[in-house]
């Protein structure tokens, strides 16, 4: 089952799958919109979680309407979909849940102050429903990725030189591709993380693994 608030985005995603997969329509920011798809959907095995917004700006600049569009999806339409999903999921005694993180989670820089603190709500958000859940049989996980080339980055590609310092600053010394993530959630999804749940799975080519900023002599 595809979700998103693209209908033909959605639907595109759902027939290059094939097989039995699904489109729906779900809006974060709506919750009668969550509570349809619970509804339909049920309680599934598995549920992924992605959707993400950044406004880039000093927190002394942000206006309340910023903080708000960024709040609603990240933290409160995350919120909203793991609560309802999560009752689903335990009642069925069982499920893998997942969501996507950031490494802003756990190291920033400027103009991330608001994405930085949804980010690190949603790892607690987990690592809370992991030990609610668990007894039921579900467990919940997240993912942090580095720099990945999506639309949300896509500002930052624009800039040459702040594109480079990103690349520079993994050890690897290049972004990933969205494909990149899918070893980790498969992973997360599948029996062979049977016995992972409240913990984060940094994809980040080693951003938060070393400094980077400076090769001493060795």
């Amino acid at each position: 089952m595809c979700a998103d608030t693209d209908a033909s985005a959605v639907a595109g995603v759902a027939d290059a799958l094939g097989g039995e997969s699904t489109a729906l329509i779900l809006d974060l920011l709506d919750p009668a919109s969550i509570t349809a798809a619970c509804d339909e959907i049920g309680a599934p095995d598995i549920l992924v979680t992605t959707p993400s917004v950044n406004i880039r700006k000093p927190i002394v600049d942000y206006e309340d309407e910023e903080l708000d569009r960024v709040v609603d999806l990240n933290l409160k339409g995350t919120f909203r979909l793991c609560r309802c999903f999560g009752r689903a999921m335990a009642a069925a005694g069982r499920g893998s849940m997942i969501g996507f993180a950031s490494i802003r989670a756990r190291t920033t820089e400027p103009g991330q102050g608001a994405y930085a603190a949804t980010k690190a709500a949603t790892v607690l958000l987990f690592s809370t429903l992991a030990a609610e859940l668990g007894p039921q049989g579900v467990r919940a996980n997240t993912i942090a990725p580095g720099v990945v080339e999506t639309p949300l980055t896509a500002p930052i590609r624009a800039h040459p030189a702040w594109h480079q310092a990103y690349a520079d600053k993994s050890i690897l010394k290049r972004w990933a591709q969205p494909s990149e993530m899918v070893g980790a959630v498969i992973y997360l999804a599948s029996d062979a993380s049977s016995y992972v749940t409240g913990t984060t799975i940094y994809v980040d080519g080693g951003w938060t693994a070393a400094d980077g900023r400076f090769d001493p002599p060795t």
